[in-house]
Order: C-alpha cells, then structure tokens, then sequence
C-alpha cells in the first residue's frame, strides 16, 4: 500500500513520466501504467488521496477484492476465515474436520480434543459439528492436503514472479485464478471442480444462519464481592446473588453477555475506557444482608490498623456513587498488612491522606518506596550540633 500510494504521488502531484516513476520505485511499467490508468479513470486527484486511509485506498483501486487481512494465524484470523469459506460456499457442511492447530484445538488428542471454547461457539452458531482430524494422521484430511497442493500448482506459482502492492491487489488476483482453477475440465472425468461441488456438494450443505457470524471471545470469570467482572480494562455487573459463582463471558466487537450454567443473567455494550457498568435492578436492595461485606465491618477493620487507615477507607466508600464498588479496592488496603507491618500502612494512608491519593496503586507505591517512613508526627527535626571534632573550621585552610 506504501508503494501505491508512493506511485500516485509521483504521478499526480510530483508530474513525472511512467518511466521516470520506474527508475525511482524498481517497479515494471505494466504496474505503474495500470494503475496512472485506473486513477484517470476514476478522476481522483493527490488531494482526495491524501484524506483515504489504506483501507479505502484499496477498496477504491480494488472494489472487488476482499482487503481484510490474516497476517498471523490467530484466533479471531482463524475463525473469521472459516466465516468467509462458508460464505462463498453458500452453505454449512454438517462436519468440519481440522488440524490441531493452537488457534483451534486446545489439548489435541486422539480420543478425546479439548476444542477451543470460542470455536465451540462458532460451530454452535452454524449449526454444524467440529471435529479433529488425529495428531499425526493427515490421511484424515487427505483431500485438504490435495487441495492444498492444487493451489499451490496453479494459483501461488503462477504468481512467484509478480509483485504487489496491497493485499487487496492481490486478493483480487487470487480470486480470478480461483475462478480459472474451478472451471478447469478434469484430464480423466467429465466436467469441472464448479460443476461437481454443484452437483454433489452443494446439494448436502445446510442453508447459512439468517444472523452473519460475529467472533465471540469466550473466557470463564469469577464475580467478586462488588458484583462486577473484569473484560479488558472495563468492569461490568451482573446478579448480586451470584457472587462468588464462577460465569462464562462473551465478549464481540459491541456486546459483552454473562451466562451462568448456559442461561444468560446479564448483557451490556462494550466499552473500552478504564471504568464500569452497573445496572441498578443488579444491586441488592440491603447488601448487609445478602454480602458479609459491609461499610461497618470494613471501617472497623481499618480502625484496627490506624486512624488514618480509617479516614482513607471512609473517603474511598464516598467518592463511588454505590459504595459497594470500592469493597474490593478496600479489602487490598486492608490486606497489605499481610506484607507490611500495620504502622507503616497507616503511616502510607496519612501520606495519601496528605496529598487526596485514593487509589491503591498509589498507596503500594508509598509504601515500595518507603515514604511512609519519612512522616514524622513527633514534631519539629532537632538541629544538628555545630561543634564536633571532626567538623574542621576556615582556619584549617589558613
């Protein structure tokens, strides 16, 4: 894409000929023809180029190529891709056979795989069934492996001596081989690829879900004692009577849904800012009653340690519009006495009380770098002596 954009400035704003642009880029003059081509076709100018990202740069050069790109085998890259194959089959076989790869199969075994949950989900949403081919028996997917072969003869070594200048470009070169590879007649039967997948194949596959597939992070999640989990940096609620209970959490691009033993007990939009989401029919009309937590018990707590432990909880409890979501930063506090002696964390809560720190990395912080230490109640610093024998006087210099 850096190349596109380098060839249309040479061209539309810097006004150099094709093979001049040749001579400074090392690219063929068929390349830089086509594409100076294209541009007056479309009428664009460098100016309207400068406002377009790389994305729409493509979608502009290459409107019929698909400009999303898999550049490392991940989860999302793996499941996204298999959307995309469904879709240009046009429907969904009842079985889907892959490799062990980590993005797919968690524990690979020869009886009994451990799928990724994620993947689960997305064989749930299609409706069909996933399972792996053996570890080390790739006779269980000898036609992908022949397939495999196929595309390499006649679509990747057709293109080893070309060179591109977006994944879009590319992508729409693929396509058109892709075409060419299907149509080809078969040397020993009749017809063609296309032609037998719409004879046999087509046929035997399921209709697409009406819903288009949307990549689900799945992950299991505790619910702590303020009744929120965490996704990302962003807490969200869920039923106070579930504290404690282990949920599955969903997560798309737009959606975040709890479920606990398969039945959905909350949902909210995502966001992506350090904060949280608290629905109110969540929270317990008394949580003294339905939490052993409660502002009491903590603040008695604290009073244990220090008066200045006390203070420093109390304005923590106020500054939340429910208290309850400062219980967990409150417990923290409480249980770094733990780790350090409980005078110096009431010595670290006078200092944050001193300077309104309220966060409790600001309070590990005080006491890691011991300034809890450097609080002095006892009163003024004593003046150092004057006199000393080894303090030396201006007449030694004399």
């Amino acid at each position: 894409m850096r190349k596109l954009r380098e060839i249309l400035r040479l061209r539309l704003q810097a006004g150099l000929s094709i093979r001049q642009v040749r001579s400074s880029l090392r690219i063929s003059v068929g390349a830089i023809q086509k594409i100076s081509t294209q541009a007056e076709q479309t009428g664009v100018n460098w100016e309207q180029i400068c406002q377009m990202n790389d994305t729409e740069l493509a979608r502009h050069f290459y409107p019929k190529a698909d400009t999303r790109s898999s550049a490392r085998l991940e989860l999302p890259d793996w499941l996204n891709s298999h959307a995309r194959a469904l879709s240009f089959f046009g429907g969904v076989p009842r079985l889907i056979v892959p490799d062990n790869l980590k993005s797919g199969v968690t524990s690979p075994c020869r009886y009994d795989p451990d799928l990724n949950p994620s993947y689960q989900q997305l064989g749930s949403h299609y409706g069909c069934a996933i399972m792996p081919a053996r570890p080390r028996k790739p006779q269980d997917k000898s036609k992908a492996e022949v397939g495999v072969q196929v595309i390499e003869r006649w679509i990747l070594a057709r293109l080893r001596h070309h060179s591109f200048f977006s994944l879009a470009e590319l992508n729409q070169c693929i396509k058109a081989l892709l075409e060419s590879v299907n149509n080809r007649p078969f040397k020993q039967f009749k017809g063609c690829r296309r032609e037998w997948f719409e004879s046999i194949d087509k046929p035997a596959l399921m209709a697409l879900p009406r819903e288009a597939y949307c990549y689900t992070d799945v992950k299991p999640v505790k619910l702590n004692i303020d009744y929120h989990v965490q996704y990302g940096e962003y807490l969200y609620s869920a039923p106070h009577h579930l504290v404690g209970e282990r949920l599955e959490l969903h997560a798309t691009d737009n959606l975040i849904t709890l479920y606990f033993h398969n039945q959905r007990v909350a949902s909210h939009v995502r966001k992506h800012a350090r904060r949280m989401t608290t629905v109110p029919e969540h929270m317990p009309v008394q949580h003294e009653k339905h939490q052993k937590w409660s502002r009491a018990r903590l603040l008695n707590w604290a009073k244990d340690i220090g008066e200045h432990t006390s203070q420093w909880v109390a304005c923590l409890l106020d500054s939340k519009a429910h208290e309850q979501q400062a219980y967990r930063a409150c417990l923290g506090l409480l249980n770094l006495t733990r780790d350090y002696p409980a005078t110096r964390v009431n010595g670290a809560c006078a200092v944050a009380n001193q300077h309104s720190l309220y966060r409790l990395k600001q309070v590990k912080a005080i006491l890691k770098s011991n300034q809890d230490k450097l609080l002095n109640d006892d009163g003024p610093t004593p003046a150092l002596p004057q006199t000393h024998e080894n303090i030396r006087g201006p007449k030694r210099f004399h």
